[in-house]
């Protein structure tokens, strides 16, 4: 028989943050970002599909075609999976000739990453299909979308991550927040 409880338990993650019961979770944005995350993912599924790569494959290839150089450590890092996932997959690019590791110039252990001009190609394809999937949601929001979007996804990143996040991405700058 299944228990009833009719207190809300704070240890729950779907309890109310401050254990009153009337406080509802706001459902419609939770489900409004899983849905457009399927949808903005599932553009480029297709694409990838086809050459046998998933999801994983997309995110390292984006991130090793916008970090030229990037460090092993870095990327796990960045998507923070284990290395032994990213050694899958980082095997498969490497051997399909989409990435290649080198040498770091002062620390010969390093693995650096670099995307092949085939790889480049698939990541530019890729990124071109999400980038008109935004466009499109963009003309649909008016002029200040970019700028809202883009507020409303700093927001959501943990505050002391925001700055690493935000440098990183306009600056280019290496990832120097601790892995989890």
């Amino acid at each position: 028989m299944a228990d009833i409880n009719l207190r809300p338990d704070p240890s729950r993650a779907d309890a109310p943050a401050n254990g009153n019961a009337a406080e509802e979770p706001v459902w419609d944005i939770i489900e409004l970002i899983f849905f457009a995350y399927r949808d903005f993912v599932g553009d480029p599924d297709g694409v990838l599909a086809a050459f046998g790569f998933g999801r994983a494959h997309h995110r390292v290839l984006h991130f090793v075609n916008r970090n030229p150089g990037l460090k092993v450590a870095e990327l796990l890092e960045i998507l923070r999976i284990t290395k032994q996932s990213l050694g899958r997959v980082l095997k498969q690019l490497v051997d399909e000739g989409y990435v290649e590791q080198r040498e770091g110039v002062t620390d010969r252990r390093q693995r650096l990453l670099f995307v092949t001009p085939k790889g480049a190609a698939l990541a530019m394809r890729l990124a071109c299909l999400q980038t008109k999937r935004i466009a499109r949601a963009f003309s649909e929001i008016g002029p200040e979308a970019h700028a809202e979007a883009r507020r409303f996804l700093v927001a959501m990143i943990n505050p002391e991550a925001r700055g690493d996040v935000l440098d990183f991405i306009n600056h280019g700058g290496r990832p120097r927040w601790p892995r989890p």
